[in-house]
């Protein structure tokens, strides 16, 4: 029997990565543009100014891209470059922004692809343009055909597999997954991995991830139906601490566990209420994109031949580890 939130953590996963220094800056989501890289950083480099535009698919209000703006920022800080930043996630306004920073005649362009069709002209510009694009977080399967530079993040679908296996070790036998943006390449990613890896049954649960009542009515409408469900996984910490709620709501035995981590999130696997979380170290895309059109522009390096990604994850956060992430997680870079 498993233990309705208290589940006994397992050993956990070597860290995929090196941990960087902490950055500081606030702030999510919108359509607007912002420069940032005003943070203390040591030895700052004496090249001449360059600006990059860093465009993501973020939703206002998900605070997983706070981490990827600090390490960026941080980057940013150490290397002389200005940062600007934009979002949106609808593909098309997202496509957009990255015209504009085009426009504005960039020297480097950070993007995520999470919809890699509506990328796919821009990058071609951008590339005509003599702009260099790496990507991040996002587009694992697609960014040499896109023909960006590099790539940085995790590739979802082993981090799904790795998930089910872990589960296949706690005993569970039925999953939904909550994926919040249906087509998001990454989302369904991490959820066709996890129905590859674990041997229970899996099936899909698509949810708004921009209205959290909605989340929560959806998600508990669904346990209360269906009571052989035993283990929820959201792809988000926010949509985790939700699903707590839903849990206890439909007065159901299913344990949480979770993609990705907040402050909130950590606390929440300190005291059991959720199993673990699997850590693609945003902090660390966000730094790496910017230092990599850096040490492009500067002298010429890109990681991985253009053929490889530089992985950032999976690392497993359990109640077994968490204490050592809790510190980095109040900095808000974990």
């Amino acid at each position: 029997m498993r233990r309705h939130h208290r589940s006994a953590a397992l050993t956990t996963a070597v860290l995929a990565g090196a941990l960087l220094a902490a950055g500081c800056s606030s702030g999510s989501g919108g359509k607007q543009s912002e420069t940032g890289g005003t943070d203390a950083a040591a030895g700052k480099a004496t090249t001449p100014r360059m600006t990059v535009a860093l465009v993501t698919h973020a939703a206002p209000g998900d605070t997983f891209w706070d981490l990827i703006r600090k390490g960026a920022q941080a980057a940013a800080a150490k290397d002389n470059v200005k940062l600007v930043y934009s979002s949106d996630p609808v593909a098309g306004n997202q496509a957009n922004l990255v015209q504009n920073a085009i426009d504005q005649k960039v020297d480097g362009i950070a993007l995520t692809a999470a919809k890699p069709d509506a990328m796919k002209a821009v990058v071609a510009k951008a590339k005509a343009a003599g702009i260099p694009v790496v990507g991040f977080n996002s587009g694992l399967d697609n960014w040499r055909e896109l023909g960006m530079l590099e790539y940085f993040g995790q590739d979802e679908n082993i981090a799904g597999q790795a998930f089910g296996e872990r589960l296949n070790q706690q005993g569970a036998e039925h999953a939904v997954c909550v994926i919040q943006e249906q087509g998001q390449v990454a989302l369904e990613a991490r959820c066709a991995g996890l129905k590859k890896g674990f041997k229970g049954t899996t099936e899909n649960l698509y949810v708004n991830g921009t209205d959290m009542p909605s989340v929560k009515s959806t998600l508990t409408a669904k346990l209360q139906k269906d009571s052989t469900i035993d283990q929820v996984v959201t792809l988000g910490a926010p949509i985790a601490m939700t699903a707590v709620q839903s849990v206890e709501d439909a007065g159901s035995k299913a344990e949480v566990a979770t993609f990705d981590l907040n402050k909130d999130l950590v606390g929440a696997i300190q005291s059991g209420d959720i199993q673990f979380a699997v850590d693609q170290q945003p902090y660390l895309q966000g730094y790496l994109a910017v230092d990599a059109l850096w040490l492009y522009r500067t002298n010429g390096n890109f990681s991985g031949g253009g053929t490889a990604p530089v992985l950032t994850g999976p690392a497993f956060v359990t109640k077994d580890n968490v204490d050592s992430v809790a510190e980095f997680a109040k900095k808000g870079t974990r």
